[in-house]
């Protein structure tokens, strides 16, 4: 079997209003040198039956009941081949059709780095653009980065296979996160695709709707990682910027 470039991988439940614009970012990309797996959870609004009108030669779909869509990402993860992947959640889309191949060209001409990321836009469901992420992607990324927050969006943090693991599903909301700072750990060198976005994100994500209890996640995730005194110090920062921004 021909290993991909790419493995975009789609967690999915009950998203048969958003999965049409996914799948079709998907098939609209210049550079074909990927799989898609789509990982439903057992949707019962024919999220499945669009799958399945859309399928192709790149694509696989599984469904099946799952613990969420971290324990889904994790099942795309096994079934994959890919030497990179992304994760192009329901909803989400590439920015534009030529996307993956600005990616794989970093890629190569960056001898095989890594991670690969860049900036991400909020879209609506109507695809409306809605602004930029609160959080800039930097142009130099490393593990300390992540001590100010997640700086780059998980669909925007294309990993190099080999240095990941699975989600730790400890994490209800805030696993990626805690992905992605392992994945720092392990990358040797990261390359930044430039100010253009990459992603367009739908702005209605199981993190968005649960945004209290990611941010307790995720500050147990700083602490374990960066310290709990310089966590709670940089926490002191955000809350003051914070002010500042409202007022």
């Amino acid at each position: 079997m021909n290993t991909p470039l790419f493995a975009i991988i789609t967690a999915s439940y009950n998203a048969s209003s958003t999965l049409p614009a996914t799948l079709a970012s998907v098939d609209e990309q210049t550079f074909t040198d990927y799989e898609h797996i789509i990982v439903d959870g057992a949707s019962t609004d024919g999220s499945v039956d669009i799958v399945k009108a859309a399928a192709n030669e790149r694509r696989r779909l599984s469904s099946e009941p799952d613990k969420g869509i971290y324990d889904a990402m994790n099942k795309g993860m096994a079934m994959t081949t890919g030497r990179y992947l992304i994760f192009l959640n329901a909803g989400d889309t590439f920015h534009d059709r030529n996307t993956l191949g600005r990616i794989a060209k970093a890629i190569k001409d960056n001898n095989s780095p890594g991670i690969v990321y860049g900036q991400t836009i909020l879209v609506d469901k109507d695809r409306k653009y809605m602004g930029e992420r609160h959080l800039t992607a930097p142009k130099k990324l490393t593990f300390n980065s992540f001590a100010s927050g997640m700086l780059v969006c998980h669909q925007a943090f294309v990993a190099l296979r080999q240095i990941t693991d699975f989600y730790d599903l400890n994490y209800r909301f805030s696993a990626d996160y805690e992905w992605c700072l392992r994945c720092l750990q392990h990358s040797r060198h990261n390359v930044y695709l430039g100010d253009q976005p990459i992603i367009d994100y739908l702005n209605e994500g199981v993190t968005t709707r649960n945004h209290k209890a990611s941010l307790k996640e995720r500050f147990d995730i700083m602490c374990d990682y960066y310290g709990t005194v310089p966590t709670v110090v940089r926490h002191i920062g955000f809350a003051f910027r914070q002010i500042k921004r409202k007022l």
